[in-house]
């Protein structure tokens, strides 16, 4: 189970433990609400029944996975984001992900609906398919920004754009380089 799972299962216990309800009953409050958007749910959660933020949504998260079928495993997420009109940035991607996972063993990889987070002591990057192309999400505070290393918003605070395996250059990797070490 990586950290994240880990975290994600302590909190559901501390909210079982701290308001004597299980996540399946959660779940119920939720699906017999009547409401459809997260926002909303988050909200009720929050004013009628006195649930911090964080807590209200994962329970909001939990009770869509569950409306969805279950949660979806690493992989079939990443199947989802490199599939119909990005399948082609697959090759792309694997090859990226490959010169990420030289840095060291302490990479932590977390896909996410629509991006895989890269972490190591915190999230130093992300990366995913944006219009036709890899978008490589950086936390490099304080960097400046060229041509290609641009402004981001958001939990990055750079982003570059890569439509080839050449892109994937020294400099590129250089830059993750620097947002890995900072992560450590």
């Amino acid at each position: 189970m990586s950290s994240v799972d880990d975290q994600v299962a302590n909190q559901i216990a501390n909210i079982e433990k701290s308001t004597g309800r299980s996540l399946v009953e959660w779940i119920a409050i939720v699906h017999e609400s009547g409401l459809d958007k997260h926002g909303q749910l988050v909200a009720m959660l929050k004013t009628d029944h006195g649930l911090g933020h964080g807590n209200a949504n994962l329970i909001v998260i939990k009770a869509r996975e569950t409306a969805d079928g279950g949660s979806r495993t690493d992989a079939e997420l990443v199947d989802e984001h490199y599939s119909g009109r990005n399948a082609a940035l697959r090759p792309l991607y694997e090859t990226f992900i490959d010169k990420v996972r030289s840095f060291g063993p302490d990479i932590e990889f977390a896909p996410k609906k629509a991006y895989v987070s890269l972490r190591r002591r915190k999230q130093f990057g992300q990366v995913g398919p944006a219009a036709g192309q890899l978008d490589v999400c950086l936390n490099l505070p304080g960097e400046p920004t060229t041509d290609r290393l641009r402004q981001a918003s958001g939990m990055a605070t750079h982003r570059v754009r890569v439509r080839e395996e050449q892109e994937l250059d020294d400099e590129l990797i250089g830059w993750l380089r620097q947002a890995y070490d900072r992560a450590g």
